[in-house]
């Protein structure tokens, strides 16, 4: 623990002291386990805590729990389509992928914003799930196949993104007269700074409306506004076209300015400074912005619409200098952006691994960007797949979740070099809790024939089981285990409850085992014990008979069993009809002998007399019978 003083801990336990160099700690499958180790002067340690530290902590926030199972099934349809699909298709393909995960992680920020209205803490998981999309949107926007110019790209991400202004828009528009409203020209502003042109226009046109005096200053800004040349999404116009109409309609909106048309409203003076790409004037505006990377954009559309992306890194640092002016330094967000702006893509998924409290973004985000064939050349930075490394972390922290555990199979499924052995070892460690979650996991095990785990759980199972004296139970997981020395004791268990009640219990069980009972004598032995009964019940004597007798010469039964089943053979040696022959009396009659003879004399002497009235009346029974079966087989022969 000397680590944690060499510099500030990142992670502060409640009533841990680092500095006490007394801590020693334990890693575990998903948590680090922290104790104190302090002795004094006697060598006996005070009353201790132990503390448990859990990793990926976000999969408990209930809110999040939406986000890991719906991105569950993109993530899985995105690997089994990604055979099928290839050229124009495929692009859409992953584009419309990432629109998906995209739609999510909004639902997921919505849900995260409602939340943080009541309660405090989840705020941070909001700024985060926000700062996913933010990165998200950028990243997949550079990367992926799109039509139209970069700034286009941008103006529809920020438009996405910064959207704190809806609810004062709605506001405004949702009153009896928006030009009235306090709030009006901010929303006017707001829609020019993210180029919303049409919507801007049509507040200005009910602002001409309640002023004629000023109708044909409203009249020009509206002109200059509608003629303010974009890049086109068909791409029919040359870049050299799209700058010379936009130098043009700059030197119109220069020429106006300058003329003092708008210098009787300080609103219009104002947005038409804005549309000349004055930074000061833009700058204004901060509050209404938020945001450095939306001053970047709007910078941008004003005075360099035809931005090349290999430039974008320039005016993205010119813009954060000029939009936080040095007075507070670049947060988590800003470098991650920084990296995107610069195409430095395992950058940004380093500062992402840094900055986000779980590996959900990076592991997604990594998937669809190999599948867009764009981590080739970053694989080097970690020895082997980026892709897979991350997905094994975000797979491993599902699996300390009771039930997300389920999803992180799937992402281990999808790892070709290390998924099956990091499967393997996280199997082993989730906790058997019912019989119900054993099955779900044994049917995991089994479908990937993981034999070696499916004969851990079935004894797991069936000790537990056994615990519980339930002999049923034990024996069906034993067998499903072919665990034979297990099925014995099971069996042995059967046979001795047996003596004590009198009947068996788990009929059903014993009754199917089928060709089950052949995994162990003693289970073969406890079927066929329950075969005679069955036998015996249908009045089917003869097959009983034979069936008893073979099960003594043949020594499948134990020996300790011997009596019981010489006692089971009392009714039928009574019956009026002759069961057993002269030579099946003589065999029953030398296995008694064979029980008695292999007793010393002290335990004879101990013998009760219960046992010796057993004998007895077994002794008289045999010779009764093999007198009456002397009498009918000598009858039949002299008839």
């Amino acid at each position: 623990m000397e680590e944690l003083d060499a510099e500030p801990p990142v992670m502060v336990v409640p009533g841990a002291d680092p500095s006490s160099r007394q801590l020693c700690f334990a890693w575990g499958p998903a948590e680090v386990l922290l104790c104190e180790t302090r002795f004094d002067r006697t060598g006996r340690s005070p009353a201790s805590r132990v503390f448990v530290v859990r990793k990926d902590q976000d999969i408990y926030i209930h809110t999040l729990r939406k986000l890991f199972n719906e991105s569950h099934g993109i993530f899985i349809g995105l690997q089994r389509s990604e055979e099928e699909l290839a050229g124009k298709s495929r692009k859409s393909h992953l584009v419309q992928v990432s629109k998906n995960y995209r739609s999510v992680i909004r639902a997921c920020m919505e849900d995260m914003h409602q939340a943080a209205m009541t309660v405090k803490p989840v705020r941070s998981e909001a700024s985060r799930s926000s700062l996913g999309r933010n990165t998200w949107e950028l990243t997949m926007n550079s990367s992926l196949p799109k039509a139209g110019p970069l700034l286009l790209r941008l103006l529809d991400w920020v438009r996405l993104h910064v959207c704190d202004v809806d609810n004062m828009v709605r506001e405004v528009l949702s009153s009896e007269d928006p030009s009235k409203h306090e709030l009006f020209w901010n929303v006017v502003d707001v829609f020019v700074l993210q180029g919303r042109m049409d919507e801007a226009r049509h507040l200005l046109s009910k602002e001409a409306s309640a002023n004629p005096t000023s109708v044909n200053m409203y009249r020009i800004l509206d002109d200059l506004m509608k003629k303010m040349p974009v890049p086109s999404l068909n791409n029919t116009q040359t870049l050299t076209e799209m700058e010379l109409k936009w130098q043009h309609w700059h030197e119109e909106c220069q020429r106006y300015l300058q003329d003092g048309t708008f210098a009787s409203n300080s609103h219009t003076e104002s947005i038409c400074k804005i549309l000349l790409g004055d930074e000061d004037a833009i700058l204004e505006k901060k509050e209404l912005m938020t945001t450095w990377y939306h001053f970047l954009v709007t910078r941008l559309l004003y005075s360099h619409p035809t931005v090349k992306p290999m430039e974008l890194r320039f005016y993205a640092q010119s813009s954060m200098d000029l939009f936080l002016g040095g007075e507070c330094s670049p947060e988590p967000l800003d470098t991650i952006l920084m990296a995107a702006f610069e195409f430095e893509i395992h950058q940004v998924i380093k500062e992402c691994s840094i900055a986000l409290s779980n590996w959900w973004f990076v592991a997604h985000l990594t998937d669809l960007l190999d599948h867009c064939k764009l981590l080739q050349s970053h694989n080097l930075y970690f020895g082997s797949n980026m892709r897979e490394f991350l997905l094994l972390e975000y797979a491993s922290g599902l699996f300390s979740h009771h039930s997300l555990w389920q999803l992180g199979v799937d992402y281990f499924d999808h790892c070709p070099e290390y998924g099956r052995v990091y499967l393997e070892l996280h199997i082993e460690r989730i906790p058997l809790n019912t019989e119900q979650k054993a099955l779900k996991v044994l049917r995991i095990c089994e479908q990937r024939q993981m034999h070696e785990q499916v004969r851990s759980i079935c004894k797991i199972m069936a000790m537990k089981a056994l615990r519980n004296n339930r002999l049923g139970s034990a024996l069906s997981w034993s067998i499903r285990a072919k665990d034979a020395a297990f099925a014995t004791l099971i069996s042995d268990r059967f046979l001795k409850d047996y003596c004590e009640r009198g009947s068996f219990s788990d009929l059903d069980l014993i009754d199917n085992l089928g060709p089950s009972m052949l995994l162990s004598d003693r289970l073969t032995f406890l079927g066929k014990y329950r075969e005679f009964h069955r036998l015996y019940g249908e009045k089917r004597f003869s097959e009983a008979a034979r069936l008893l007798l073979m099960l003594m010469t043949a020594h499948i039964a134990p020996c300790s069993f011997w009596m019981t089943l010489l006692t089971d053979a009392l009714p039928l040696l009574e019956q009026k009809e002759v069961i057993f022959s002269a030579e099946q009396t003589y065999e029953l009659m030398r296995c008694l002998e064979d029980l008695t003879a292999g007793k010393s004399e002290k335990q004879k002497f101990q013998d009760d007399n219960v046992e010796t009235m057993k004998v007895e009346m077994l002794r008289l029974a045999l010779a009764r019978n093999l007198a009456r079966v002397i009498v009918k087989e000598g009858t039949l022969e002299g008839s």
